[in-house]
Order: C-alpha cells, then sequence, then structure tokens
C-alpha cells in the first residue's frame, strides 16, 4: 500500500530532515511501473492513495510551528535537459549554481512558495502535474516526459542557552554567546525520475523520440556516477548532466537518501527489469555522509537588533521630548522671573524718584525754618535792645 511504502522509504527520511539533515527520496525504473503513482499521486478522490509528497508535506506541517519554522516548496522539471519551473511556467532554463566552498546546490530563478496547510500543498501539486510534460505511449497512457524534482526548504529555531561552539557558513569556528537565534535549515527533494524506455517498445515517434533520447541520456549518466561512487572512483561524472549536478547531495553527499525502484512483472521486459534490479544494487553500496546543518539565524537576531534600536531610538526621542518640554518650562520660569525682576525695578525707580523728591520738598522746608527762626531771632535782638533801652531810660528818669 501507499502508507507502507511510505512509513518504510519515506518516513524516516522525512524525520531526519525534521531534525536539520538534508534528505532525498527518488523512484527510478522503467516507464509505466508506477514512479509517479508511488510518489506523484494525489489521492483526491481517495486519501489512502496519496503518494509520498503529500504524505511527506503532511507529517513535516504536522510536526512544525508555522510560528516559528517556515516551510517553503520548489517544483521543478528537468525537460530536454532544461530546468524549468512547474509553479511558474515562463521560467524556464533555470540555471543551476554550486556553491565552490560547500558545493551546495541551488537554483536561484526558481519561485519558492511558502506552504500555509495541506490544501494548499496538493493546489501546488495539482499546477505542478498540470504544467508537467506527459504523453501516451504503449507502455503508458500518461508517461512522464520529464524528470519532476520537488524541493521543500525547512527552517526550524531553537536557541542556545549557554556558550556553544558552532559551525558557521564560512566554515570557521566561534564562540557564541548565549541566547543567540539558532536555526536549523534542511532540504527534502522527492524526485519522480522519467522512466528509461525502448523507442521499438514505447512506441515513440517525432519529437517524443527526442525526449525519450534525453531521458535516456540523464538516467544513463546517473547510472554512470552511481557506478563510480559504488566503485569509490576518483573521479565522478556529475557535470555530465544537469540531472546528476541538481542529485549531487544525495548520491555521495551529506543527505540521507531512501531510492525505490519500480519494475514491471511482464517477462518481455526482462532486461529493463534486470538493469533496474542492478541500479538499485549498486546504490545500496554508495555511502553518505549526512551533516547537520546548523547556524546563527542572522535574519532573526538582525530583527531582534533592529527591534532594540527601535526602541532605545523612541526612548532616546522620548527623553530628548521630556528634556525640551523641561527646558521650555524653565525658560517660561526665566522670563517670568525676569519680567517680574523688572517690573521690581521699575516700581523701586518710581519709589526712589518720590521719596527723592520728598526729600528735596523736607530740605526747602527746613530752609525756609531756619530762615524764619532766624528772622525771629534778629527781631528778638532788636527787641531785647529796645528793652535794655528802655529800662536804662527808665532808671535814669527814677
Amino acid at each position: 500500500s501507499q502508507k507502507r511504502i511510505y512509513e518504510v522509504v519515506a518516513k524516516p527520511v522525512v524525520e531526519s530532515v525534521l531534525e536539520g539533515y538534508n534528505g532525498t527520496v527518488m523512484a527510478y525504473g522503467q516507464t509505466g511501473t508506477g514512479k509517479t503513482y508511488t510518489v506523484g499521486q494525489l489521492g483526491k478522490e481517495d486519501p489512502s492513495e496519496r503518494g509520498i509528497m503529500v504524505r511527506a508535506l503532511e507529517h513535516i506541517l504536522s510536526s512544525m510551528s508555522l510560528e516559528t519554522d517556515s516551510v517553503a516548496v520548489s517544483y521543478l522539471q528537468l525537460y530536454l535537459e532544461s530546468v524549468q519551473d512547474l509553479l511558474a511556467p515562463e521560467k524556464t532554463n533555470i540555471p543551476i549554481v554550486e556553491d565552490p566552498k560547500t558545493g551546495e546546490v541551488s537554483l536561484p530563478g526558481a519561485a519558492i512558495v511558502e506552504i500555509k496547510d495541506l490544501e494548499h500543498v496538493c493546489q501546488l501539486l495539482q499546477i505542478g502535474e498540470t504544467n508537467r510534460h506527459a504523453a501516451n505511449t504503449k507502455m503508458n497512457t500518461e508517461s512522464s516526459r520529464s524528470h519532476a524534482i520537488l524541493i521543500i526548504h525547512l527552517q526550524r529555531s531553537l536557541k542556545i542557552k549557554e556558550e556553544t561552539t558552532v559551525s558557521i557558513p564560512s566554515d570557521t569556528e566561534h564562540t557564541l554567546p548565549g541566547d543567540l537565534p539558532l536555526v536549523l535549515k534542511s532540504k527534502l527533494l522527492i524526485v519522480d525520475l522519467a522512466g528509461s524506455e525502448r523507442i521499438d517498445k514505447s512506441g515513440s515517434e517525432g519529437h517524443m523520440i527526442e525526449e525519450a533520447k534525453f531521458i535516456n541520456l540523464s538516467l544513463s549518466s546517473l547510472g554512470k556516477c552511481i557506478n563510480a561512487l559504488a566503485e569509490n572512483s576518483s573521479h565522478i561524472p556529475t557535470r555530465d548532466s544537469k540531472l546528476t549536478r541538481m542529485l549531487r547531495d544525495s548520491f555521495g553527499g551529506t543527505a540521507r537518501t531512501s531510492l525505490v525502484v519500480t519494475i514491471g512483472p511482464s517477462a518481455r521486459h526482462h532486461s529493463e527489469t534486470s538493469s533496474t534490479v542492478l541500479f538499485g544494487q549498486r546504490a545500496m553500496k554508495v555511502v553518505n555522509t549526512i551533516r547537520l546543518k546548523e547556524e546563527v539565524d542572522y535574519e532573526t537576531l538582525y530583527k531582534n537588533v533592529e527591534n532594540e534600536v527601535d526602541h532605545l531610538t523612541s526612548e532616546m526621542e522620548r527623553q530628548q521630548k521630556l528634556r525640551h518640554r523641561e527646558k521650555m518650562q524653565l525658560e517660561k520660569r526665566l522670563k517670568e522671573s525676569e519680567t517680574f525682576l523688572n517690573d521690581l525695578k521699575m516700581i523701586s525707580s518710581v519709589q526712589i524718584e518720590n521719596l527723592e523728591k520728598e526729600k528735596h520738598q523736607f530740605e526747602y522746608a527746613v530752609k525756609r525754618l531756619m530762615q524764619e527762626l532766624e528772622e525771629k531771632e534778629g527781631r528778638n535782638n532788636v527787641l531785647s535792645e529796645k528793652i535794655v533801652h528802655l529800662e536804662t531810660s527808665l532808671n535814669e528818669k527814677k
């Protein structure tokens, strides 16, 4: 059943991705043997028929908190050696970029859509399925003519409570102080390869022969890479095809990878079945070294610092306004004091003038009194002399 295949093949990889490791689930096999059904079936009418893509995203959404974590998807197809975006069909021939330091592969032109819920997931997968190239062949009524790759980007936040040495992307180690926001970044690739086919059996003609040629070429390049890795060869021909470049991390890289091989039950496809099983056997010999990608969440750190700066700026502006208000109040009080002092000075000067006038008036009155007094004294003296003269005359007469 689809459920059994998911639990055995894909669930361990998904759980590993939730822990912060990269992962890949890939379906490989002859055309018409059920790869797209196993991986990409939407199960709109019967949920039990849901494929690995829907079940993996359902598992991821149920295990994460979208308040602190984020899930985003890109859905691509490799058609005629051209990387095309299934969610934005106008984007064709998307470049594949490899980080020279880490070797990590990225597709900078691809649309990345953040997931909200399972219904949103089904809508996006339906859009991708509608835009994917398929054709009717003798082997399959809806034969995939391109390799489909669903890339699920996970970002989970966590905090360290004490000083911890963590690996920064520049491959240098730094001791970081406590309470720095850390994120686990991981990526899950779910790959539905187009089936290898023989032209005489599939009945392909015209443009479909060209499609089959590119499909077989990329699958052949993948087989060569698997052989080289299984034999520990010094040279791995990953650059022979865009498919092998995109899956560089899945085989011999740092991702935990599960491979589903599909075969047909008919005896007439014995050689294809045999080569598919041999491919699976060789792939089992490939050893991947999984690596946790833990790094400082500079975006959250930047936001926190920005918020702190905003808070300090607003506090500084508040303090400045407070100081300005206090300054205005002090200036107002100073002006009032100066006005009061000026008024007091004016009142004092008027009072002084009045006092001066009174003083002059008093002095003048004193002078007049002194003059009158002197005049009275002079008259008194004259009278005294007259009295003395009269007394003398009287005495003489007596």
